[in-house]
Parts: C-alpha cells; sequence; structure tokens
C-alpha cells in the first residue's frame, strides 16, 4: 500500500471528495488507473514512511543509497514469492523525490543482473515525473523557470543573469547587486503556489524562506496539521484540503485491518514522516541516467509544466548533458485531438533511448492533476508506441 494507491491518481482509487461529510471517507474508481495498462506494486519507502516499519531501531537510519539497496532486495523477494510475474517486463518508476531513486534502484537491478544474482528481474526500463535529479541544478533552474512563465520580468531575469552571473542558489553574499536581485525575486514568488502555479496558495500555509533554496522538503505537513484542526470550505479550497482525507482514512481503524496492517507498527499514518533520520548521500543521478541509457534500458522522463519546485527547465538542462542524439524533434503530443504536452525522442546505438513528455496544465506529480493525459502517455510509451 502506498499513498499513490488512492490519491496520486495512479492507483485503481480515488477519494470521493465531493461525497466527503466529515466521516470515513468513501472511495470512487479511478477510470485512469495506470492498472489498466500495467500490474503495479505501490511500494511505502523508504522505511518509515507510510505503513513501512523495521523491527530494530537501526533500520530506520537510511539514506538515497542504502533505500535503493533496500527496494531492490524487496523486489528479488517480492519476484520469488509471486513467480508468475517473473517474465513481466519491469520498470521501476517514482516522481519528486524518488527522481533520484528510481534511477539507482534501476541500477542495483541492472548490477544484479549482471551478476547472475537470482531471481533474474526482467527489467526493460523505468519512469520518472518532474523528477528531482541534481539538486543544485534542479533549484538553480526556477529562475529560467520564473522568467518563462511570466512571474519576473524581463528586466528583473537580465539582471539576475548579469549580477548573480547564473548562479542562484548559493551566490557570493557579498555580491550586493546579486543578493538584492535574488532578494526581489523571492518576494515575487513568495506567494505563488509552487506545486501548480495556477492554483490558490493554501492561506494557511506558511511563507517560504526569504531566498530561492528551499531545501529537501518538497511537502509540508505542518499545513496538513493545520487543515484538520480547522477545515477549509469551498471558497478557501485548496489542495491541501483534499490530503486531509488520506489522513482520516489511513488512520482509521478498519481501514488499516482492511489492509492487514500489522498491529503495533506504526502509531499515527503521516503524508511525510519528518522524524525520520534520513541521510541525503546522493547529491545528482544524471550519472546513473547516462549509464542505464548507454546500457540500452528505456527510459520516460515527464514533467508538468505548471510545476515550479522540480520545473521542466532543469529537467531539460540535465538531459542535454547526456549528449543524445535527437530521433523525434521536439513537438506536441495529443489525446482527444487536443494538445496534452510536448515531446521529444532522444536516441542511442542501442536501446530504446529517452522519451522526454512536458504534461501542459499538470503540476508536481502531474498525473495527479491531468490523470486522463498521463494514462494516454504512459500506455502509449509501454507499447513502444509514438506520443
Amino acid at each position: 500500500m502506498s499513498y499513490g494507491f488512492v490519491n496520486f491518481h495512479v492507483g485503481p482509487l480515488n477519494f470521493d471528495f465531493d461525497a466527503f461529510n466529515g466521516s470515513l471517507p468513501s472511495l470512487i474508481q479511478n477510470e485512469y488507473s495506470w492498472t489498466k495498462v500495467a500490474n503495479i506494486i505501490f511500494l511505502d519507502a523508504p522505511v518509515g514512511t507510510g505503513f513501512s516499519y523495521s523491527k530494530s531501531q537501526e533500520g530506520y537510519y537510511t539514506s538515497d543509497t542504502l533505500s535503493s539497496k533496500a527496494i531492490y532486495e524487496f523486489l528479488r523477494k517480492w519476484i520469488t514469492n509471486h513467480r508468475k510475474f517473473i517474465n513481466n517486463p519491469l520498470y521501476i518508476a517514482g516522481d519528486s523525490y524518488s527522481g533520484m531513486i528510481v534511477p539507482i534502484v534501476t541500477v542495483e537491478v541492472a548490477e544484479g543482473n549482471r551478476a547472475r544474482h537470482k531471481p533474474y528481474l526482467n527489467l526493460q526500463g523505468y519512469i520518472v515525473g518532474n523528477p528531482v535529479t541534481d539538486l543544485h541544478n534542479d533549484e538553480n533552474s526556477r529562475v529560467e523557470y520564473f522568467y518563462r512563465v511570466g512571474l519576473i520580468s524581463t528586466e528583473l531575469f537580465k539582471a539576475a543573469k548579469t549580477y548573480c552571473v547564473g548562479e542562484y542558489i548559493s551566490p557570493n553574499i557579498s555580491n550586493a547587486e546579486c543578493m538584492d536581485t535574488i532578494q526581489h525575486i523571492a518576494e515575487c514568488t513568495l506567494k505563488v503556489c509552487d506545486a501548480q502555479i495556477l492554483e490558490p496558495k493554501c492561506s494557511f500555509a506558511s511563507p517560504k524562506p526569504m531566498g530561492l533554496k528551499w531545501g529537501h522538503k518538497f511537502f509540508d505537513d505542518t499545513l496538513i496539521d493545520i487543515a484538520l484542526s480547522s477545515r477549509q470550505g469551498p471558497e478557501n479550497w485548496c489542495r491541501n484540503s483534499n490530503y486531509v482525507l488520506s489522513y482520516i482514512w489511513a488512520n482509521d481503524e478498519d481501514v488499516q485491518h482492511a489492509l492487514h496492517i500489522q498491529n503495533g507498527t506504526i502509531t499515527d499514518w503521516m503524508r511525510c514522516n519528518k522524524s525520520l533520520a534520513y541521510d541525503y548521500d546522493i547529491l545528482s543521478t544524471v550519472f546513473y541516467h547516462k549509464e542505464l541509457i548507454m546500457a540500452g534500458y528505456r527510459a520516460l522522463v515527464y514533467s508538468g509544466d505548471h510545476d515550479m519546485l522540480i520545473p521542466y527547465t532543469g529537467t531539460i538542462t540535465w538531459i542535454n548533458t547526456l549528449n543524445l542524439t535527437i530521433a523525434d524533434n521536439w513537438r506536441p503530443w495529443f489525446v482527444e485531438g487536443q494538445i496534452a504536452g510536448f515531446t521529444v525522442k532522444y536516441a542511442h546505438s542501442i536501446g530504446d533511448g529517452l522519451v522526454f513528455n512536458t504534461v501542459k496544465g499538470g503540476g508536481h506529480t502531474a498525473p495527479e492533476y491531468k490523470p486522463k493525459e498521463c494514462l494516454a502517455m504512459v500506455d502509449r510509451w509501454l507499447s513502444y508506441y509514438l506520443m
């Protein structure tokens, strides 16, 4: 069971927000579930998130590297216990900070196969959405994104490039012109909803720290705590209001019993476990992407184009550093006759290469905002169809 199972529009169920009356939230079928085109394992990782737990205290001390190894170990055990799936094509997928973990896990699987670990996993490739990939580049790319979507002026963008010389996250603090420019940019973007720039920012949200460096905290459960104590009416709706339902549902005793959650393994289910002892020991996974593409594995990288947490500008930047050959030039892709975003395909001498898609109107977790379009996207890619 993973949070994405019922709330990010990838799994087979959604909450019925319209019917919610304060009691246990009801569930409805998701007509755009990715389970329509694939068998999916939803995994709470690292240990200590969601309903996952460790039998020892040491198990809760983890990192990018350790978590990736644990996921690979889990996959081997799962396939061993479910051998009817052993020949199925395997794709590792995730979004947001999973963008760091997915390529590492994929390399773990590939290396395990080369080392003839049993069971052999039929690895074909991986999928990442609005992926954290290079911690510095991802954050630094926001200034260009702000300019592209009209959040800052041409004059301000030019000043930033001139005074900061392309370094916006760790500028020289003695450079007064650069620091003043960054402060101005921060003031312009302070009250924009960072996960989807067109949506309302929660009225109960705490402002971001001044400056542009937001760190690893992509979701703030403090907002959920406030929302649980004072429900937001329709006139004050923001997306965090919807997330409240996941807390009520996942912490219900009957729900946990139905999900076969072992008694006593967790106290309170939470969307983000801020107490987790986690070491962010990998700063960039660009090398992992290059290694996988060079080895012939397929990759689908997609970005909701209204996300300013991990904007598409940064994703395109690191993809360009892979020095791949463009096989299908940048062009629109369509769903039901309407532009759903833009796509470009990169080739390599072996394998199917890398496909990059933008999802028009999508936010930080694109399938949550554009479920129909994202289902069409992943269905075509898994089927080796052109976008």
